[in-house]
């Protein structure tokens, strides 16, 4: 039923897969090499090239630009269509300074036509980098004092209600579960007015879990050893 369910449904991306590279130090050259190994070991049947060569292998899920892919990227999977057909012109979220959540959201919106309004929490860098930069040169980024963040429901309505204008509407996420399917391509007034969609820090909304069983359902397993370099986020969850 679930797979069914999946077939029937519009993707975002090619392929929910994370790329996996392969760094190496190759006998025969002296110097290094730099592969997919998830190519790779379609293509080759396991044979992952010259043997006696010390290698190991990268795996970025929250890897966005220029590829756009990972973890992040998969949570919009299945939201993004949903909500082009729900004719949605403009998606307010919000996320800390260097949100990867964010960035993939001013990314995907960008390229799908839709407008992306990104609220990011404290101030703004002096100099932009990492996914703060991408927000910016993709996104319409707001700065919003962290007391005003603490209140994120109330924040992001406020937000997309000026976003909207007197003639637009606003909706939340969670609101097109269960008729998002079933939503006409073009649900527009005709009178050029806006719909706002919020969605929340972390694309927090069911239709996220969709591109996780995609992908698990799209998964080829193989063993391996991993080493889990751990960030400040995840020790404080």
């Amino acid at each position: 039923m679930v797979t069914s369910f999946l077939s029937a449904t519009e993707w975002m991306l090619p392929s929910p897969a994370t790329q996996v590279h392969t760094i190496s130090v190759l006998p025969s050259r002296r110097d290094f090499a730099f592969s997919n190994l998830t190519m790779l070991l379609r293509n080759s049947g396991g044979n992952e090239g010259e043997s006696g060569s010390t290698k190991f292998h990268v795996v970025r899920d929250d890897l966005l630009h220029p590829l756009a892919n990972g973890n992040k990227a998969r949570k919009l999977d299945a939201l993004l269509p949903i909500l082009r057909r729900c004719g949605v012109t403009d998606i307010v979220t919000c996320g800390g300074c260097q949100s990867a959540h964010a960035a993939a959201i001013a990314v995907h919106c960008a390229e799908w036509g839709i407008r992306p309004h990104i609220l990011l929490r404290g101030e703004q860098l002096d100099v932009p980098t990492g996914y703060n930069l991408i927000s910016l040169m993709f996104g319409n980024v707001t700065y919003v004092s962290r007391s005003l963040y603490a209140q994120r429901d109330e924040m992001l309505y406020e937000h997309a209600i000026k976003v909207a204008g007197y003639s637009g509407t606003v909706m939340w996420a969670d609101e097109v579960i269960g008729k998002g399917l079933g939503v006409d391509e073009d649900t527009t007034d005709g009178n050029g007015s806006r719909r706002v969609m919020i969605v929340k820090e972390g694309a927090g909304s069911v239709q996220a879990l969709l591109g996780k069983e995609r992908f698990f359902l799209a998964s080829f397993h193989l063993s391996f050893m991993i080493t889990h370099d751990v960030c400040t986020a995840n020790k404080t969850k």
